[in-house]
């Protein structure tokens, strides 16, 4: 069977690619009125089995029709939590040739992200996708390219961006309140290690050729798969990527560089030679800007965002913001000149959009623009080197082996 979308998609690819693409929020709503929407969950592990299905069936308005996932009992539980009428696949291309299925969510390991991803874009479905959007930065400069190519309603899992306190933090930021800002810390708290763990048989439950997919071929390991797939650079980016999606994200959208990115970036960090996991447990890595204006990203101290300026500072983490002085809280958020999008709940955010096609708060261009500056901080800090960066032309300057880290082969026929 082939790895690219079936033959029937080729007609709505070559629709998608006879117009000029124009930016979400200025298309037209759906011809069809979509009272219900038929929901397709690709990862049915703990995060889209725990937290995105229950949270979606609650709402009332989708209509659980399948599941995909390699794990045959994630398979089975999700199955029995729809009321057994769902499909499960193994597969996700076959989830995807579901006709029924409207709109997609992705939660599933990061090196599936761009398949799954470019793959559900062109069926054509809307696509909510678990953060970090990407793998690499090629990846997600593919991810964005074809929800805009195929107009589909992209929202990305980083949902602190419908949370009053960073939106009241970026915008006391916009706003100037801080006076001349000076530099932006940002703590993502630091990474995990284990011990040496063997390779074994993978249970008969799971389809481990199909969990690697585009990844090296490598034994199972029962502390590569699943949730633990965070700390190994062939599936994930650690916790520059896990957290840094969220944190990264809040200091790009303060900055109001969430369609561009730094012009510099260096790290170190610490990689023992004992710890099983690959993704660094220690690190510093500091972001240059235009202006010369320093983003600060580390493991230690407290978990938040710090946008430090000429008249003082705004701390914000979840459920927390402070300021010193004190008083810059007293300008509310949605009072002050510049206005950012507002956004309560994040899924239904996704669900307000698909009715009305226009962008969701955290966007697809936005979300790569954010899960780059991660990436660039796991390049500069494998590498050991401080790298310029082209956020216009997403390249490194005058580095050839730093360019070649902003993509990774796939292996075998997958391709997006």
């Amino acid at each position: 069977m082939p790895m690219h979308r079936r033959d029937f998609l080729a007609g709505a690819a070559a629709g998608a690619a006879a117009f000029t693409v124009a930016p979400l929020r200025a298309m037209a709503p759906r011809a069809r009125p979509a009272e219900r929407l038929g929901l397709g969950l690709i990862g049915a592990g703990d995060l889209g089995y725990g937290h995105h299905l229950p949270k979606l069936q609650s709402m009332g308005a989708f209509d659980v029709v399948g599941f995909a996932d390699p794990d045959q009992q994630h398979l089975d539980r999700a199955v029995q939590r729809a009321g057994g009428k769902a499909k499960g696949y193994r597969d996700y291309r076959r989830l995807l040739d579901h006709r029924d299925i409207d709109v997609v969510l992705i939660a599933s390991p990061d090196h599936w992200h761009a398949l799954h991803a470019v793959h559900a874009c062109e069926a054509p479905k809307d696509v909510y996708c678990e953060k970090p959007l990407s793998l690499t930065i090629a990846d997600g400069r593919a991810i964005s390219d074809a929800a805009r190519r195929h107009r589909r309603v992209f929202q990305t899992g980083t949902q602190q961006r419908s949370s009053s306190q960073f939106r009241h933090a970026c915008e006391l930021v916009q706003n100037g309140k801080l006076g001349t800002l000076q530099e932006v810390d940002v703590c993502i708290g630091p990474g995990p290690t284990s011990a040496w763990h063997p390779d074994s048989a993978p249970p008969p439950h799971l389809d481990w050729d199909l969990w690697l997919g585009p990844a090296p071929l490598r034994p199972y390991n029962e502390r590569r798969c699943h949730y633990q797939f965070r700390w190994f650079y062939e599936y994930s980016g650690g916790k520059l990527t896990d957290w840094g999606a969220h944190h990264i994200d809040i200091a790009q959208w303060g900055l109001g560089t969430e369609l561009s990115g730094p012009v510099a970036v260096e790290a170190t960090g610490v990689h023992p030679a004992d710890n099983f996991f690959e993704t660094a447990t220690e690190f510093d890595v500091r972001y240059t800007y235009p202006g010369g204006l320093v983003v600060k990203v580390h493991g230690a101290g407290e978990n938040g965002v710090t946008f430090r300026g000429s008249q003082g500072s705004v701390f914000v983490s979840r459920g927390t913001i402070r300021s010193e002085p004190k008083v810059f809280l007293d300008s509310k958020a949605g009072t002050m000149p510049i206005v950012l999008p507002e956004s309560r709940d994040h899924h239904g955010d996704w669900l307000d959009c698909l009715r009305s096609r226009r962008d969701p708060i955290s966007n697809v261009e936005a979300s790569h623009r954010s899960a780059t500056v991660c990436h660039l901080g796991n390049v500069a800090m494998r590498l050991g080197r401080r790298l310029q960066w082209n956020p216009a032309t997403e390249e490194f300057v005058g580095d050839d082996a730093a360019n070649r880290m902003r993509s990774r082969p796939m292996r075998g026929e997958w391709r997006y």
